[in-house]
Order: structure tokens, then C-alpha cells, then sequence
């Protein structure tokens, strides 16, 4: 980075929210990726016009500019691939204004997901994406990661609710897309693009969101199957019956056995679980909840158990929650990593795609959690590894690459809801091979001096087993990631 223009960042902002201790970088440098790399330094703008003029100074110098909301992102969105500013948003966490007569608000994006909800229930709406880390997520990081959850059936994704945003441009410019109004078709909608860019276009700034109208009641069901093929069909059948649940999901058995070791809640020792939600109005959610028993144990369930109570339903949904740490307490050798982790097929092709994922397990050797939002098709695959191994990483590398091949051959996507960066961007460069080059006509035309989060999605080069937050693996291969890796980063951020 050039001399002088942490200088010129101690203007906009003063010395008291800017930060170049190497504690400090080193913690910036992680998000809920396997990957890490050093800012050259932190900075927290408080509003638009700071943002504007830290992102004015860092196209003069031509400096790399990384946002960041809460670190949640699990594909190293966040990791700042070639050093820079590191510009962390949490400051900006107002609500600024909710109307539920017009259903919108309006928010920071520094809000946190579940901060949010809380507020909109009050008045009996609710912003109903449901992040798996919505205690700590903020608005931000969803609109520009297209984030959503288990709700995404009958609810859709965070795209499904912008209706507009302010965005400081790569140039430092300040512009507004969308409207305050539920309907829209003046001009291009440049929202849309800015939704799911993941800091490579510009930095959001605030967000307008349509409200949803929050259910009066819900309940859930919770189907055992000694198959995980049953599970996956249980799935395809509730949707092609037809009906809407608000929410149907996976653990195959890897998953229930470390929740229930690790947190001792006593799911079914099976094969599969299927936890199956439907809201809306009481007498339609009694009707749909028999539906759903009845599906269930026709498509397999060994017993199923339905539950109006919020207590037990919350429980289950904690368990689900629980999965990913508890993956880690599988076996004292392994850590749970995001490798390949989010993807989404046909509903049809769940059970064809979850009974894949188990043989590319066995065939490489490694194991595999599988679970996800499944009436949507969306799917997780925690792998497990062992951080100081080669081999581990490789083997598991090898899977990643044949999960995904399965998964495009299903006519699906390498990512449904957690995004690209780093960690996808082999995968997705292959799935949307022909217009890769129409994406990067549109980030030049934007950001021609590439400052904005350079290296992820379509200028990543190279595999996804490169700066990893493991120093024992790192130390292991003398230097990892490599020389010709890191200048391959370098020259696609251009090179400063």
C-alpha cells in the first residue's frame, strides 16, 4: 500500500476507528472460510460520506478496498486477497425507518438479521430469510452475498425483498437503484446487479427492504428414515403433492450422531431426519401438518413426531443449527471445513445427489456431513479433515471437484445461497463458463483500477487449497500457498 494514505484515512475518520496493530489485521483477516490474509489496515466508517471518501482516496491511489460486515461469510468474501483497506460497516447498524403501511424499511448495513427481526415482529411483519447465522449476520453481508436459509421455499431470498439501496461506486460516487414501491420497471435495475456482487461492484451503503407479513402459526414434524435416499424423496414428494412447507430440513446420520455427541439432544439414531415446518393460518397449518405425517411415512418414515409447541420446534431447529461446530467434535483428528458447501439441484434430484455425495465420501476416503435446506434443493457438505495433512486436504479437494461435476451433470449450481469468492470460484467459473467474460466486461466498466475485493468469483486462479486459516498445514508444505499462487493474486488485483 502507498505511503501516506493511512494518513490521509486518520482525516476522514480520526485516529480512534482506524487500526494497523497486526492483532487487529490478523483478525480481519479470517471470515468463516477455510482462508486468511492480512489488511494492511482497519478502518470503521460511521456513514455514507466517510465511506465515499475513504473509496475516493483508495481509486486516487489506486489501494485494494475490502467490505465487511459481521465475518459470517463462508467462501472468504471477506479475506482481502491482496492486503488494502479493510473497511468494517458495523458502525453503520441504525434502522432508519420502518413503515409497515407501506411495507418497507429502511436500514444500515450494519444491522444485524435477527436485531432487525425483532423490531418488525413487534408490528406483526418479519424479514423471513432466515440466515443459519442470523444472531450475528448483518443486512449488508446478505444483499451482497444474495444470503438466505431454511425459509427460502416459501420465502425466497434476500433478493426476493430489495427494493432499493444506496451504493458508494468504485470511484467514491454515491448512487440510489430501486424505489420505496413494491412495483417497479423505471430503467435498468442496477439494485439487482449490486445483490449477490459480493463487494466487487461497490459498498452498500443502506438498503430498502419489502416487509413480509409474519405467520400466525407454524409447526414442525420430525421424520425418522432409515435410508437416506427415503429422506431425500420424502422431500419431492411434499412439494410435488402440492404443497408449500415453510421449511424442510436434511441431517443425513454423520450429522445427527456428532450433534447428539456434542450436544446430547437426542435425535433418532438413523439414517436421515427430515424436519419438515408449515406455517400460516391455524386450521391450514393442522390440515397441512397431516398432509405432511402422511407423506412422511409413505415415503419411508420409520416414526415421525409433530410438535405445535415454539419451545420443541426451537429445539430442533437448534440442534439443525448445531451442526456445523459439532462436526468438528466428530473425531479428535478432524475439523469441520466449508469446502464443498452450499449447492442446489432440482427438488426432484435430492435423492439422487445425496446418495452421490455418500459414494464420493467413501470413494476418496473422507467423511461427509450432508444436510440443508432441502425443499428447495439446497444442499450442504461439511467434509471433515485433519488441518496438519496433505493427503487429508487433497483427498478432500478430489471430492469437492467430483461433488460439484455431479451436481452440474443434476442441472444444478455450485452455490445456492452462501456465494463465490474463493472457495466456489473453480466451480463456478465452470458452470457459467459462457458468460464469465460478460462479468468481467461489467466489473471493468464499473471498477477499471480493480480495487474492489480483487482476485475472488472469475479473477481467481488456481485451486481453492491456497491461504488457509490452518498454520500447521501452511508450515507443512513449507510455503502455502505458493509463490506462483500468490503472484497469480497479485497480478489479477493489478499488481500495486
Amino acid at each position: 500500500m502507498r505511503r501516506g494514505v493511512i494518513e490521509e484515512l486518520e482525516k476522514i475518520v480520526g485516529k480512534d476507528r482506524i487500526s494497523t496493530k497486526i492483532a487487529d489485521l490478523y483478525v480481519y483477516g479470517f471470515d468463516a472460510s477455510i482462508h486468511h490474509k492480512n489488511p494492511n489496515v482497519v478502518i470503521r466508517p460511521a456513514n455514507t460520506k466517510e465511506v465515499s471518501e475513504i473509496v475516493k482516496l483508495a481509486n486516487k491511489t489506486r489501494t485494494p478496498v475490502v467490505p465487511r460486515g459481521a465475518g459470517t461469510a463462508m467462501c472468504g468474501h471477506t479475506v482481502p486477497l491482496k492486503g488494502g483497506i479493510m473497511i468494517d460497516m458495523t458502525l453503520m447498524n441504525k434502522i432508519k425507518e420502518v413503515r409497515v403501511e407501506d411495507l418497507y424499511c429502511v436500514v444500515e448495513p450494519g444491522v444485524i438479521y435477527d436485531k432487525l427481526n425483532a423490531v418488525l415482529g413487534k408490528k406483526g411483519f418479519w424479514f423471513p430469510t432466515t440466515p443459519g447465522s442470523g444472531e450475528a449476520c448483518t443486512i449488508g453481508g446478505m444483499v451482497v452475498t444474495n444470503a438466505s436459509g431454511m425459509r427460502a421455499i416459501k420465502y425466497g431470498a434476500t433478493r426476493d425483498y430489495v427494493l432499493g439501496l444506496e451504493v458508494v461506486m468504485p470511484t467514491g460516487d454515491i448512487i440510489h437503484t430501486g424505489t420505496r414501491t413494491l412495483k417497479n420497471s423505471s430503467g435498468y435495475q442496477i439494485d439487482r446487479l449490486i445483490v449477490g456482487s459480493e463487494g466487487t461492484l461497490g459498498i452498500v451503503t443502506e438498503i430498502t427492504l419489502k416487509l413480509a407479513f409474519k405467520p400466525k402459526a407454524s409447526a414442525m414434524t420430525l421424520a425418522a428414515f432409515n435410508s437416506l435416499e427415503d429422506a431425500g424423496r420424502c422431500v419431492s414428494n411434499i412439494i410435488a403433492k402440492p404443497l408449500m412447507p415453510s421449511a424442510i430440513e436434511l441431517m443425513d446420520s454423520v450429522c445427527i450422531k456428532a450433534v447428539n455427541k456434542t450436544m446430547n439432544v437426542g435425535l433418532p439414531d438413523v439414517a436421515a431426519i427430515c424436519m419438515i415446518e408449515v406455517d400460516g393460518h391455524p386450521v391450514a397449518v393442522e390440515d397441512e401438518l397431516k398432509i405432511v405425517e402422511e407423506i412422511a411415512r409413505q415415503s419411508g418414515a420409520i416414526s415421525t413426531e409433530a410438535s405445535r409447541d415454539k419451545k420443541r420446534i426451537d429445539y430442533w431447529t437448534y440442534a439443525r443449527k448445531c451442526i456445523m461446530p459439532a462436526l468438528s467434535r466428530y473425531g479428535e483428528k478432524f475439523v469441520s471445513v466449508a469446502l464443498a458447501d452450499d449447492m442446489s439441484v432440482p427438488i426432484s434430484k435430492i435423492p439422487e445427489a445425496v446418495v452421490a455425495f455418500q459414494k464420493i465420501a467413501e470413494q476418496n476416503g473422507v467423511i461427509i456431513g450432508t444436510y440443508g435446506h432441502s425443499a428447495d434443493g439446497n444442499l450442504h457438505t461439511k467434509m471433515l479433515v485433519e488441518p496438519g495433512s496433505d493427503d487429508s486436504w487433497r483427498r478432500g479437494e478430489k471430492a469437492v471437484g467430483e461433488i460439484y461435476d455431479k451436481v452440474l451433470a443434476l442441472g444444478g449450481t455450485v452455490t445456492g445461497e452462501h456465494g463465490v469468492a474463493i472457495t466456489k470460484a473453480p466451480y463456478m467459473q465452470k458452470e457459467r463458463a459462457d458468460s464469465l467474460d460478460t462479468m468481467r466486461r461489467i466489473k471493468k466498466a464499473l471498477d477499471p483500477k480493480n480495487i474492489m475485493n480483487p482476485g475472488k468469483m472469475f479473477d481467481w486462479e488456481g485451486n481453492i487449497i491456497a491461504h488457509l486459516r490452518y498454520p500447521a498445514f501452511c508450515e507443512s508444505q513449507g510455503c502455502m500457498p505458493s509463490k506462483a499462487c500468490e503472484t497469480k493474486v497479485e497480478e489479477k488485483a493489478g499488481g500495486n
